[in-house]
């Protein structure tokens, strides 16, 4: 059984890394385009947490399981190499190319148009990574879901507002001072943190 501060630990810091890198983010500008177009936040609320956690729920089972496939200090460097290149690309403000929308339901639309646009975002990606770093996987999924919340519901529900009220270049560059911290500890921590099972002791 995992120690409860492992998980606190996971959570912690997949909801702060998630929240801090979706400010400026395409799908925080997607959250923007959604309110201002469909008018209806609490379906779209909904929906972004209904397709963020399949979207991440996914990432999470490719971290684990490319986590099962590398060997603890090989794990390492991988891990620790693509936080500092999510810290590069934390920097690199988005973009976001508007479609027309799905005609389905609002709760629909959002959960469809959201996790499309996710696939293949930093913060998938950096589910994909977390997730191998750390055993707990419904922590790293709930943590990066509530930071996915923490970013775009207030976007939905203030819209535009939200953008000119906080400064995204700044939250940019704590995104990025963050990943790169992390990735940092993780060259600092042991191999022993990155198996998957504790190793036996030597029988006497």
């Amino acid at each position: 059984m995992r120690p409860p501060e492992a998980l606190v630990e996971a959570l912690f810091v997949s909801t702060s890394i998630v929240a801090l890198a979706e400010m400026g983010d395409k799908t925080q500008l997607l959250s923007f385009v959604l309110a201002a177009k469909l008018k209806r936040p609490v379906p779209i609320v909904l929906g972004i947490l209904v397709a963020t956690l399949a979207n991440h729920f996914l990432a999470g089972l490719i971290g684990a399981w490319l986590a099962s496939l590398l060997a603890p200090g090989t794990l390492k460097w991988v891990i620790a190499v693509s936080f500092f290149a999510f810290g590069a690309w934390a920097l690199v403000p988005d973009t976001l190319e508007e479609r027309p929308l799905p005609a389905a339901s609002v709760f629909m639309t959002t959960v469809a148009v959201f996790f499309m646009v996710e696939m293949g975002d930093k913060t998938q990606l950096a589910t994909v990574a977390l997730a191998a770093r750390y055993p707990s996987l419904v922590a790293v999924v709930c943590g990066t879901t509530l930071g996915m919340l923490i970013a775009n519901a207030p976007a939905v529900w203030m819209g535009e507002a939200l953008a000119k009220r906080v400064d995204m270049r700044h939250a940019r560059f704590v995104a990025a001072a963050l990943f790169v911290l992390l990735g940092a500890l993780t060259l600092m921590a042991g191999d022993d943190a990155f198996r998957l099972a504790p190793v036996a002791s030597p029988a006497p």
